[in-house]
C-alpha cells in the first residue's frame, strides 16, 4: 500500500498488514498516514477505545499493532516461539530455575492490576530476591498474553510508562487455547508481503521450519526465481505491479513492517545502507523511500515554536528527487505536529 494510498478503513489496513510494529505508540499512526487517504489520529484512537485492535508483544517477540481477531488468532500459535526466546536472550540468567511461580505471579497479578511493568518488577523483586528481576520479569511477559492499556488523553494513545494487564481480562474474552493452524499464517504474510520466501516469512514471525508449510501450500501459490534463483511463492492473485511502475516518495515510521518483513531486505534498502537505518541499541529509525527503495532517516524535533524535521539521504538525490522528498517531508510534519508553527524541513549530511 505504498504506491498508491488507499480509501480503505485503518482497521482493514492493520489486517492487510497482518499487524504493525507498535515498540513506541507513534509508529502505527505515521504508517497509515503513509498509506491512507485523510487519516485522522482519532481514528485510530478511536479503535483503541474500542477494543477492536490491540498493542501487543506477538511476531518475533516485539511489540506490534493487531485486530483484536488476529490477536486472538496469531498469539496461541506464537507461544511456542515466545517461550524460545526467553531462553535464548535470558536463559543464563535464569541460571535454570523453573520459570512456572513467575509466570503463576504475572498472572495472578495482572489478573487483579492493569500496571506499567516497572510496578510488576517491584513485586518480582520482593518476591523473589534471589532471582535476577529483570530476566524474571521478561520470561512471565513472553509466556503471558498481555496487551498494553491505552492512555486517556494521550496523543498517540498510549504513555511511554503504559499499563499492561491479561487480554482475557480486557477484552473480555479467553484467548483461545488451541492455536491457528500455520498455514492461515503463512497464507496472510503473503498476502501482506510475497512473493516471498519461507525465509523471509521466518524472519518477519520469528517461527522456525516454515519450509514444510509453504511445500503443503504450493498446489495453492505461485511461484518464481529471483535474481539469485532463489524460489519465491505468492498468492495467485495477489497484485504483482511491474518494474517500471513509478513509486512515489513515502515516508515510513521507526519499525515499519516493510523494513523487517523480510530476510532479504535488498528488496527495499540497500545491503551498504542497511547499518544507517539501525541503531547500536537495535532501534530502527524511520526512512524515506525514493522510487521504491529507502534512500535515508528522518527525525522531527518539537519545540513550542518550531517543529524541525530532518532528512539524511544515505547518498545525494537529484533535484526532482529532493523536491519529492520535502513536499511529502512537508506534509508529515503537518500531520505529526498540526499545532506548531513555524515548521521547518532541512537536509543533513550522513
Amino acid at each position: 500500500m505504498l504506491l498508491v494510498r488507499q480509501t480503505a478503513k485503518p482497521l482493514d489496513v492493520i489486517e492487510r498488514l497482518a499487524g504493525m510494529q507498535a515498540q513506541v505508540p507513534r509508529p502505527p499512526f505515521v504508517g497509515l498516514w503513509t498509506r491512507l487517504h485523510k487519516f485522522e489520529p482519532a481514528d485510530l484512537l478511536a479503535l483503541y477505545k474500542a477494543k477492536k485492535v490491540v498493542r501487543a508483544t506477538t511476531m518475533r517477540g516485539t511489540i506490534h499493532l493487531m485486530s483484536t481477531k488476529d490477536f486472538l488468532h496469531f498469539r496461541p500459535r506464537l507461544s511456542d516461539m515466545l517461550a524460545r526466546g526467553v531462553q535464548a536472550i535470558v536463559g543464563k540468567r535464569l541460571g535454570g530455575a523453573d520459570i512456572a511461580p513467575f509466570v503463576k505471579a504475572g498472572r495472578d497479578y495482572f489478573t487483579r492490576n492493569s500496571a506499567p511493568f516497572e510496578d510488576f518488577r517491584d513485586v518480582l523483586a520482593a518476591r523473589f530476591p534471589k532471582h535476577d528481576t529483570r530476566a524474571v520479569a521478561y520470561a512471565a511477559r513472553m509466556h503471558l498474553p498481555l496487551v498494553m492499556v491505552p492512555t486517556e488523553g494521550d496523543r498517540w494513545g498510549f504513555s511511554s510508562n503504559a499499563a499492561f494487564t491479561l487480554a482475557d481480562v480486557w477484552l473480555k474474552k479467553p484467548v483461545p487455547e488451541a492455536a491457528e493452524d500455520l498455514e492461515t499464517i503463512v497464507l496472510r504474510y503473503l498476502e501482506a508481503f510475497g512473493p516471498a520466501t519461507p525465509g523471509d516469512a521466518q524472519a518477519w514471525s520469528g517461527l522456525r521450519d516454515l519450509r514444510p508449510v509453504f511445500e503443503k501450500l504450493r498446489p495453492k501459490l505461485v511461484t518464481f526465481r529471483d535474481e539469485r534463483k532463489r524460489e519465491l511463492f505468492d498468492l495467485p492473485k495477489a497484485a504483482r505491479p511491474d518494474e517500471d511502475t513509478p513509486a512515489p516518495v513515502r515516508f515510513l515510521p521507526e519499525y515499519d513492517n516493510i523494513s523487517l518483513a523480510h530476510d532479504d531486505r535488498t528488496r527495499v534498502i540497500a545491503d551498504e545502507h542497511r547499518g544507517k537505518l539501525v541503531t547500536k541499541n537495535l532501534i530502527v529509525i524511520g526512512g524515506f523511500t525514493v522510487d521504491g527503495f529507502i534512500a535515508g532517516t528522518w527525525r522531527i524535533e518539537a519545540k513550542k515554536a518550531e517543529a524541525t524535521l530532518t532528512l539524511t539521504p544515505f547518498e545525494k538525490l537529484g533535484r526532482p528527487a529532493a523536491a519529492e522528498v520535502v513536499a511529502e517531508g512537508e506534509r508529515l510534519l503537518e500531520f505529526v505536529e498540526p499545532d506548531v508553527s513555524p515548521r521547518v524541513v532541512r537536509f543533513q549530511t550522513a
